[in-house]
């Protein structure tokens, strides 16, 4: 039977875990003691919420304390994988991210890495025995009771994505939408929806990451332009750095899951882990 040990007292994904403590260090290094007893015969998955790269460390320093008890079956569960988003060097003297965190994951020797609607193939690529947990589950419980709509793909990178996921929702119908983002700045401009009419018809935005929210809002004008009756927006990671107040008054409904934010927000309902994502 699989034991969990997780990293994040808040993130229990698959129940509660392995009793431990972690702390730092006075001179600042974080530190973790598990303080159950296990044996070399036990499997054990751990899950982390890495909101910080002194939790993605104590996924580090779990997987040397297990190893330790003789364990050799060892999993990690990281819904939202650090740095997925620098998958690529846009400017000169920047580090590839995602390859410094992947390497340090890969030298931990998990059987599976489990990733959960990973940003790019870049990441998976990168890690060994990476499995990734597609969002197929998370949008169909965020439109239970919504029958007919428009899948709304927020840009190019989201297209491979979105039609998986329309054939996994039984075909329904996908409208393509881009935009233009200048790499020094980050700053979004030219949205573009790619149909005449919309008919008034719900537009569910589907995408991967919300963290300041601009690509959201700049796309919403441009899908009320063309006749969108209702609008939700579905994000498997909710960062939502600029908070969630500019999107609540645009979008009727917002959801995401908890693989990022530890509270709620008003306005956004998150769906749990707990609640069966991973099926």
């Amino acid at each position: 039977m699989m034991k969990y040990l997780n990293i994040d007292p808040l993130f229990e994904p698959f129940g509660k875990g392995i009793d431990f403590e972690s702390f730092t260090f006075k001179g600042g290094e974080p530190h973790i003691h598990i303080r159950e007893k296990l044996s070399a015969s036990d499997a054990v998955t751990i899950t982390c919420r890495a909101r910080s790269f002194e939790q993605f460390g104590l996924v580090l320093l779990a997987a040397d304390a297990l190893r330790r008890f003789g364990i050799d079956h060892l999993e990690l569960f990281i819904p939202y994988f650090p740095a997925a988003r620098q998958d690529r060097v846009m400017v000169p003297g920047e580090p590839l991210s995602v390859k410094v965190y992947a390497d340090l994951v890969n030298a931990a020797a998990f059987r599976r890495v489990y990733l959960f609607d990973v940003h790019s193939e870049v990441a998976p690529a990168l890690l060994n025995n990476c499995v990734v947990i597609p969002n197929y589950t998370l949008v169909k419980k965020a439109l239970k009771g919504h029958p007919d709509y428009i899948l709304i793909s927020p840009d190019g990178g989201a297209l491979k994505k979105i039609y998986k996921l329309s054939e996994a929702l039984g075909g329904q119908p996908v409208t393509e939408c881009s935009k233009r983002r200048d790499v020094r700045t980050g700053k979004l401009s030219d949205f573009m929806v790619y149909t005449d009419d919309l008919q008034g018809k719900t537009c569910v935005v589907v995408d991967d990451i919300c963290d300041g929210g601009g690509t959201f809002i700049g796309l919403a004008e441009q899908l009320k332009a063309k006749n969108a009756g209702k609008l939700i927006l579905i994000v498997s990671h909710g960062i939502f750095s600029k908070g969630a107040g500019t999107l609540r008054s645009i979008y009727d409904e917002i959801y995401c899951s908890d693989s990022f934010l530890p509270e709620d927000i008003e306005g956004v309902t998150r769906i749990r882990f707990s609640e069966g994502l991973t099926a």
